[in-house]
């Protein structure tokens, strides 16, 4: 039947849709063949596999009461007295009512009747033990009848009074763990799913909610109250990240299951689910479906650099170097701005530097990149550090003709003088000319009396600097790329110069003075 197979399809999409439910029974009783035995037993399952799905629904009473309605109409009342010991228990909206519907069903009924044969003796059992009966008068602890009338009412009455004490402790616990949940849900304005953004107090009400049934209630009403969540916040990413994190500690099964819903319906242009979800399928050891979940995200992100280098670092760490170069070959062949032909530049520099172990093909990449941005301090740098991983008194002229074309070029004054300070600065350590030096610190005071003469002009009026430009390009030179704080080790095994760490600002705005450095033998 096609209305019955779309019902099945709605509920294993929408497995807590207590509505959805109901009319699904409510199809089956109009439906099925009352004469037909099996008609009751289909229902009675269905009926358990709803329970079982959403029972914890806080506002699941409705499906309890349906449940009650159909056995009552069965005339199981021993089944009737089951579903209210398992109800009585589940804080839901309507728990006060539900007791008072319960003991109205156990004092509108005889034990014999609500109770299984296994249950009755069992309570007469624990009356006989308890002291409740005449002590003169032999009650029976099987399933015999009691003649006496007198004698049947007193246990009917004792066994009444028993079973409700034992419910109203178990009514007592549940009042009181429905009242600290009614906080949380009288905030719950808009359960249901809507394209229109859900107010900040909503989303926190929704975060402290799963925190407390986290920290306080079983695995099962945590489930519930995250899939209740995931309904009204589907395309809130960290609700579901919270969801799998979560089940990470219960079910591998359950934490793929909730990332292949966030992933592939709610959240397809959502990259951080994917990434979590790469990771964890990596951690797992499956490398094949990381990679499949990275390269259908960057199907959908076309041009997102982030999901590149995550596949790159995904094919190095599985030891495929060879795809991993192809990866940042290819994305630098086809980045679709100078910006982003740089970013790849030096991503594969780097990999042919530091996983490859190949210097020359990393200075070939960054020299080719040059070509193309010509006053990107970012792929001078990396240069220079290249350079320092080999033999520095090797590579000095090399070193130094960097340094050379920013200094000369027509960069930024304040990005000029910060690369003519570190020539400085390396010929103090490592030049092998003191002519060098000299000739390079007269050049640094140069630039330093240009860019003060620059500044005088500007307070008179008289120019109008790119102070943006000038701010940005200062604080981006030592800070973007490998160069601040990176070192590399050279020939020798030493550590590379690290300019930040060794140099405090080196301004020589006095004339050039050895003895500050060599002071001359006392007389």
């Amino acid at each position: 039947m096609e209305a019955d197979e779309v019902y099945r399809r709605g509920i294993q999409a929408i497995t807590l849709s207590v509505d959805l439910w109901i009319h699904y029974i409510q199809f089956l009783k109009e439906t099925l063949d009352p004469a037909d035995p099996e008609t009751c037993n289909t229902l009675r399952g269905t009926f358990e596999h709803s329970i079982m799905s959403a029972g914890l629904d806080f506002h699941s009473d409705k499906l309890w009461e349906m449940y009650i309605t159909y056995e009552t109409e069965q005339g199981n009342l021993s089944g009737v007295t089951s579903i209210y010991s398992r109800l009585l228990g589940i804080p839901t909206q309507l728990y006060a009512s539900h007791f008072l519907k319960f003991k109205e069903h156990i004092q509108g009924n005889l034990p014999r009747a609500f109770l299984t044969d296994e249950k009755f003796v069992e309570l007469r059992k624990e009356l006989a033990s308890m002291n409740l009966h005449n002590s003169s008068i032999a009650y029976p602890t099987g399933l015999e009848e009691i003649t006496d009338p007198a004698q049947r009412t007193t246990e009917v009455e004792n066994m009444r009074h028993r079973i409700i004490e034992v419910h109203q402790e178990i009514f007592n616990i549940n009042e009181t763990e429905v009242h600290k949940r009614w906080p949380f849900e009288e905030a719950i304005k808009r359960p249901y799913f809507h394209v229109k953004s859900l107010e900040k107090v909503q989303l926190n009400n929704w975060k402290e909610y799963l925190d407390f049934e986290i920290e306080n209630g079983s695995h099962e009403r945590v489930v519930i109250l995250f899939e209740r969540c995931v309904i009204a916040c589907a395309c809130y990413e960290e609700f579901w990240i919270k969801y799998a994190k979560y089940m990470e500690n219960h079910s591998v099964e359950g934490v793929r299951h909730v990332y292949n819903r966030a992933c592939n319906v709610h959240l397809q242009k959502k990259p951080l689910a994917h990434y979590l979800w790469a990771g964890f399928e990596e951690q797992q050891g499956n490398i094949e479906e990381a990679k499949r979940i990275l390269k259908t995200l960057e199907a959908s992100l076309s041009g997102l650099a982030m999901v590149r280098l995550r596949r790159v670092n995904l094919e190095r760490r599985s030891g495929n170097l060879s795809e991993a170069e192809n990866l940042l070959s290819d994305a630098l062949k086809n980045a679709s701005s100078t910006s982003d032909h740089t970013f790849y530049a030096i991503k594969l520099a780097r990999h042919y530097c530091k996983i490859q172990k190949n210097v020359a093909k990393a200075k070939k990449v960054l020299n080719d990149a040059i070509q193309r941005d010509k006053e990107n301090t970012k792929l001078y740098l990396n240069l220079i550090d290249l350079e320092f991983s080999e033999d520095v008194t090797q590579n000095e002229a090399n070193i130094l003709a960097h340094f050379d074309k920013v200094i000369k070029s027509s960069m930024p004054i304040a990005t000029r003088i910060l690369f003519s300070q570190r020539k400085v600065e390396f010929l103090e350590d490592f030049g092998s000319d003191i002519n060098t030096l000299l000739t390079t610190y007269d050049v640094h005071q140069k630039l330093l009396k240009d860019k003060e003469h620059l500044k005088r002009k500007s307070e008179n009026g008289l120019e109008q600097p790119d102070a943006k430009r000038l701010h940005t390009e200062e604080s981006g030179v030592m800070a973007a790329g490998p160069v601040a704080g990176a070192t590399f080790p050279n020939a020798a095994g030493q550590q590379a110069y690290n300019y930040s760490n060794w140099y405090q600002d080196y301004s020589y705005q006095n004339n050039w003075n050895f003895g500050q450095y060599y002071h001359p033998p006392s007389t």
